[in-house]
């Protein structure tokens, strides 16, 4: 990793830096940040916007801090939504969530912000996550099966529902994309793609600059 990068990286003692697997930096300035240690530890430092360091409080920290419900469950990937929001999911298909929730982009099927990580299970019951993107304020998750579920606000159809309706729980994406099977995921602030295993490329959600590719300047639902 190039941790000379990041300036709050700076903070950690060397021998901590020496433990450490993988690191997520996220915040407007850069200044927030999980990291996952090579003992499978799970730890978290910085501002802590509505409270996305995961711990527990909203309380800054310059000292790293555990995540403990993330602590031993082989985190393989973390994302952060601008919102601000966190997605986490593990090596077992996992999916966890916490921070702002304001339009359920947490999955949990309430509005209500989450300061420790929360183990999303509607519609994931048996399904394996293997791939996870955040937007400003919705979410998306792969599973080992090549769906996608999709859930949080919708104004702009970032969701796929065909709707402007907010998702207050992970929602297949079915609409075009149908059964097939989904290699890729990847959210704009309010946006949503998917790359198929054939190489198509789907888009739905906040069109007005074309951003979506179709041709035109209009939101796709």
């Amino acid at each position: 990793m190039e941790l000379d990068k990041w300036p709050i990286f700076s903070l950690l003692k060397p021998e901590f830096i020496e433990k450490m697997r993988m690191a997520c930096v996220f915040g407007s300035l850069g200044n927030e940040a999980v990291i996952v240690t090579k003992d499978d530890d799970v730890y978290a430092l910085g501002f802590n916007g509505s409270g996305c360091l995961g711990v527990g409080d909203q309380n800054s920290t310059m000292e790293p801090r555990k995540i403990e419900p993330l602590c031993q469950k082989k985190v393989k990937g973390v994302a952060y939504g601008s919102g601000p929001h966190v997605l986490a999911y593990t090596e077992s298909g996992e999916l966890y969530s916490w921070g702002h929730n304001g339009y359920c982009q947490l999955g949990n099927g309430s509005t209500n912000q989450g300061l420790t990580p929360y183990l999303v299970t509607t519609h994931l019951h048996n399904k394996r996550v293997t791939r996870i993107a955040a937007g400003s304020h919705h979410s998306l998750a792969l599973t080992e099966e090549g769906e996608v579920l999709a859930w949080g606000q919708n104004n702009c159809g970032q969701v796929g529902s065909g709707t402007t309706t907010n998702q207050p729980t992970p929602r297949k994406v079915i609409a075009s994309i149908g059964g097939r099977r989904v290699v890729d995921i990847a959210c704009g602030q309010t946006s949503s793609m998917a790359v198929m295993d054939n190489g198509e490329v789907y888009g739905w959600g906040l069109n007005s600059n074309g951003q979506l590719g179709l041709g035109n300047n209009v939101n796709q639902h």
